[in-house]
């Protein structure tokens, strides 16, 4: 079975990956488990930090490597968070905190309209850290922010994440349902459809 390393060091995303990816015929490896650590994001897209990320694991590891970059993008903000959502209230940023944030810059824009956003998330896959085509899959998950939160699954902005087609916040969502519909599941539903011919 060829081995994948997955280039994260976010526990939540890499129990969705690993997940999502459980019956692809890989053996899924945490780059943690190899010593690994998280690569400096100096991107400024979402696609710059995905390679940067790949190309950082497989160069500690030699093995392909598979990277995510995601976040949630809030139209009146311009995009914000964007790249930043996991450090969007500075250093050592929790969830918590990263939502306390975001509702307090959204209290001057609450009114008649929905505050529509998305979330994004780029799979970048390369099958070695100097790969000149890595393989890209993105997605978008359309959504709007609640005012509180709502649910206890999930991690990251899913609390305040409501889905108006399952009229629920992402966290409200059972994992399963969220393993089909999310940005995350989409892209993996590409990446998986891909990927046999690529590695």
């Amino acid at each position: 079975m060829k081995k994948l390393v997955i280039a994260t060091g976010n526990a939540g995303k890499l129990k969705e990956l690993q997940a999502l990816l459980a019956d692809s015929g890989f053996e899924i490896i945490s780059q943690k488990t190899l010593g690994v650590t998280d690569a400096d994001e100096t991107g400024l897209s979402f696609v710059e930090n995905a390679i940067l990320k790949a190309r950082h694991a497989a160069k500690a590891t030699g093995l392909p490597a598979l990277a995510d970059d995601s976040g949630l993008c809030v139209d009146v903000l311009g995009g914000a968070p964007g790249i930043y959502s996991a450090r969007y209230s500075g250093e050592g940023a929790s969830d918590a905190s990263n939502n306390a944030k975001l509702l307090e810059a959204l209290k001057p824009h609450r009114g008649a309209a929905a505050l529509t956003a998305r979330f994004v998330c780029v799979l970048a896959l390369v099958r070695h850290a100097d790969d000149p085509l890595p393989l890209i899959c993105q997605a978008e998950w359309e959504g709007e922010i609640l005012e509180a939160a709502r649910g206890e699954q999930g991690f990251g902005y899913d609390p305040l994440f409501l889905v108006p087609t399952e009229g629920m916040s992402s966290a409200e969502l059972p994992r399963e349902r969220k393993n089909q519909i999310s940005h995350r599941a989409q892209a993996l539903q590409q990446l998986r459809a891909r990927i046999a011919g690529f590695l």
